[in-house]
């Protein structure tokens, strides 16, 4: 089941998905990651965030956090739990966000990927997502895709 967040309910989980899925495979400092998990509330709020739940009271096993911006598609950030990846879920979750933004007016998307993500990027280029640059000071992948 896919559906919106629900921040009370929801967040726990979301934040144990960017610790145990994301944060490894980050190349910022430890004080850099400490400001981002301080921002992390504020960012959720700013744009959209979808979770997986196997039911309505069970627990998120995956999301999509987004922001639809004029006609781009910004993905944020995109976790699944180890579980059940490889199993089309961020699949879906992907093509739930670029409907949202299509229906917003949006006609491209782009991602980040940590360089060193070679599952990440394998999987945004399965999607279509293409490299257009490498940003040095991240060191990540800026991809990017028509939608």
């Amino acid at each position: 089941m896919i559906r919106y967040r629900k921040p009370g309910r929801d967040d726990a989980a979301i934040l144990q998905l960017i610790e145990s899925q994301l944060v490894p495979l980050s190349h910022l400092s430890h004080n850099q990651l400490d400001a981002i998990r301080k921002d992390i509330p504020a960012r959720l709020s700013r744009g959209i965030t979808l979770v997986a739940s196997p039911n309505r009271k069970r627990s998120v096993i995956a999301f999509i956090h987004f922001m639809p911006h004029d006609e781009w598609l910004y993905i944020d950030m995109l976790a699944v739990a180890p579980a059940i990846q490889r199993k089309h879920l961020g699949t879906s979750l992907m093509k739930h966000a670029e409907k949202i933004a299509l229906s917003r007016g949006c006609k491209r998307a782009k991602v980040m990927v940590d360089i060193g993500n070679q599952k990440g990027l394998s999987f945004y280029q399965k999607l279509g997502y293409r490299i257009v640059r490498i940003v040095t000071p991240n060191q990540c992948y800026e991809m990017e895709k028509t939608l």
